[in-house]
């Protein structure tokens, strides 16, 4: 089995191209003008098993909200496509992501139903993001994933690694959400996901 895909977006404030491979091991080539945001990308793939290739630019000399809110739309279309009609797999799960002081929980369901709760009290730059805007990436991947997300910040008092903490327990929830071989059939009591 080879659940993988590829898309691009082009508009007029951004250009991006994602590519997933779902059975890859986690190598991940990162490039979208903005350093923080392709570190937490890098660590989604890495600890979701998956490789991803991301690349683009976008408008960052208005404003970064753009480019990561796109980031989020390729990412989410690139891994719905690749989970193809989602037949097999677990679709449910959560994991919690220690970085040093902070914790966070995320949960998620892969049921084509998008959903974001976002309990993040991120605000302040990180680099040269503005906290605020993550939200943004989080909504967006939820929408073009079609997932439900939970986002819960247990506890944590710097920027980066509470960002980071919640970008590495998405990437553990994926991995557990989106494998192949749970059950025969669409994982839905009615038959149907959506």
């Amino acid at each position: 089995m080879s659940r993988q895909a590829q898309v691009a977006r082009k508009s007029k404030e951004t250009q991006l191209t994602a590519k997933v491979l779902l059975e890859g091991r986690g190598r991940v080539q990162v490039s979208s003008g903005l350093p923080f945001l392709d570190h937490m990308l890098e660590q989604v793939a890495r600890y979701g098993g998956f490789d991803l290739t991301l690349r683009g630019a976008g408008d960052v000399h208005v404003d970064p909200h753009h480019l990561v809110e796109d980031a989020g739309i390729v990412l989410g279309q690139a891994l719905s496509q690749a989970l193809g009609d989602r037949e097999g797999i677990v679709r449910f799960a959560s994991a919690y992501a220690p970085l040093d002081e902070s914790l966070s929980r995320v949960v998620v369901d892969l049921g084509r139903r998008p959903f974001l709760s976002y309990n993040v009290a991120l605000r302040g730059r990180i680099g040269t993001l503005e906290s605020e805007v993550v939200e943004e990436f989080w909504r967006a991947l939820s929408i073009h994933l079609g997932a439900t997300i939970h986002v819960d910040l247990i506890r944590g008092r710097n920027r980066h690694h509470v960002a980071e903490a919640t970008f590495k327990a998405l990437g553990l929830a994926l991995r557990e959400a989106m494998a192949a071989g749970a059950s025969a059939g669409v994982p839905s009591s009615k038959g149907l996901l959506g």
